[in-house]
């Protein structure tokens, strides 16, 4: 089944609860993500109410969907409806292929001017919204789009550029494997994926992991190791712990 194509307030109105009705989270408070991913959060998941920007980096290396879909995946698999805003290239197939349940996925690929209003509606009655960040979003906009998504219950996840994010995901350096000597394609891709933030998540951390994923996951310490030797698995360097191969 697609992703439901979501064109008009009335397609979207179906899709939320009114801004009154509680939110029905409960207790889980913090919905899962991908093991590899969980040492850059500081809830080891994405925490309800919170805001968790993706950054854009160069276009050669910039991994930024794959690493949307990855951050997607286990939530929509726990059952969380997710929703993407404004990235009309966001394919239902790679969505399904990350493991993205397609009956819970909502995509709105080019809410117009009315950008702040679709988001927000979207915010009252969907577990993650994903929006791409127009180039000339106020700050006060963005400011009440957080703010409705602490009061909902929402993760918001701001594609791009975004100030006073709880935490701002990146990919900052990628290499594709699968090509040999004049055969082969492209299968996956090794990435360095950085964390930095405030509060609980103030402490920048990177982890280089494969997009798709495999399990497999390094943690890089900031700061190179000068010992005689390089840290092994589950000991510590710089204060984060080495897991993986």
């Amino acid at each position: 089944m697609a992703g439901r194509m979501v064109v008009g307030s009335a397609a979207l109105a179906a899709l939320v609860r009114p801004a009154s009705a509680p939110d029905p989270a409960g207790g889980h408070r913090v919905l899962p993500v991908a093991p590899e991913l969980t040492g850059l959060l500081p809830h080891r998941g994405l925490r309800r109410g919170s805001t968790v920007a993706v950054a854009t980096g160069q276009p050669r290396r910039s991994g930024g969907t794959s690493l949307v879909l990855a951050l997607l995946a286990e939530a929509s698999r726990a059952g969380s409806w997710c929703a993407v805003v404004g990235v009309p290239t966001f394919g239902a197939g790679a969505a399904a292929e990350a493991g993205i349940a397609l009956d819970r996925l909502a995509l709105v690929p080019h809410p117009g001017p009315d950008w702040p209003t679709v988001v927000a509606a979207l915010i009252d009655g969907v577990d993650v919204v994903v929006t791409a960040v127009p180039h000339a979003v106020a700050t006060p906009v963005a400011d009440r789009l957080a703010a409705r998504a602490r009061q909902r219950g929402c993760v918001l996840v701001p594609y791009g550029r975004w100030a006073g994010a709880d935490v701002t995901l990146q990919v900052v350096r990628g290499v594709w494997t699968g090509l040999g000597p004049g055969r082969g394609r492209l299968r996956r891709r090794e990435v360095t994926v950085s964390a930095r933030g405030r509060g609980a998540a103030a402490r920048p951390k990177e982890i280089t992991m494969w997009l798709p994923g495999d399990g497999s996951t390094r943690i890089i310490p900031r700061v190179a190791s000068t010992g005689p030797s390089a840290p092994t698995a589950g000991h510590r360097s710089g204060g984060l712990t080495v897991v993986g191969p």
